[in-house]
């Protein structure tokens, strides 16, 4: 069972290169500070993308080792927060049954090194498959939603515990795609967010639907005035502040 959030997780370094921002965590130690200053500021849950281990340029992974590695430093510190990974089809170039056999590959892992749940994106392919091999492996999945298009496609896996709605583009109409979703019978609790320039207002507009949202470097390295901020857990009290005036 994925544990609802009320009001804020930290998504604590996206696809970003090494060095993108000084607080940026990419090792386990450093996810693992992170996740615990943020989790203290006041995060209910963190995201986190995985990174291959003594590579050089700190690139995303899939692989079990190295989801592993993350997930149990992060819980080494925060033993009472969910933690979820990325599944992003980029990881892996593109190469959709070469995901899938890396996302099986978890189940290898031990519990304890294994996420409590992990982002899909809806719009990429080879969505089911990938649904399925985390509800075998007993990972819940939250389910990436970006368009009308997406909502309407995941009508066909109406159950899964928790939507994002994730708006990257200004076109996109975020109180469209949530009613969309309510009329194809999607369940599941909603979290609405954006990125870059679209993840303050989305952050204001999560608080007065009173829905939860999301924050940390992977979407945003300046806080709601433009200005730059310190790391991940400066980002969470920002947000927090934005969420509850609206």
């Amino acid at each position: 069972m994925l544990r609802p959030i009320a009001r804020i997780k930290a998504a604590l370094n996206g696809g970003r290169p090494p060095g993108a921002h000084p607080a940026l965590p990419c090792t386990p130690a450093e996810l693992a500070a992170a996740a615990r200053a943020a989790v203290a500021a006041g995060a209910e849950a963190v995201h986190l993308h995985p990174r291959r281990a003594g590579g050089p340029d700190g690139g995303e992974s899939l692989d079990a080792a190295d989801v592993g590695a993350a997930v149990a430093a992060v819980r080494q510190t925060c033993p009472s927060t969910p933690v979820g990974v990325t599944t992003g089809l980029w990881i892996s170039d593109g190469d959709v049954p070469g995901r899938q056999r890396a996302v099986a590959d978890w189940a290898g892992l031990p519990p304890y090194r294994r996420p409590d749940f992990a982002s899909v994106n809806v719009s990429e392919p080879g969505f089911t498959a990938l649904v399925g091999t985390l509800q075998e492996l007993g990972v819940a999945v939250e389910a990436g939603v970006w368009s009308i298009d997406d909502a309407d496609a995941l009508s066909i896996a109406a159950d899964l515990p928790r939507v994002l709605v994730e708006i990257m583009s200004p076109s996109s109409d975020p109180v469209a795609i949530l009613a969309r979703l309510d009329e194809v019978g999607v369940r599941g609790e909603r979290l609405l967010h954006g990125e870059g320039e679209l993840c303050w207002p989305m952050v204001a507009l999560a608080g007065r639907l009173g829905l939860p949202t999301r924050i940390g470097l992977e979407d945003t390295l300046t806080g709601p005035d433009g200005a730059p901020v310190a790391d991940n857990a400066a980002l969470v009290r920002l947000a927090l502040s934005v969420w509850a005036s609206g």
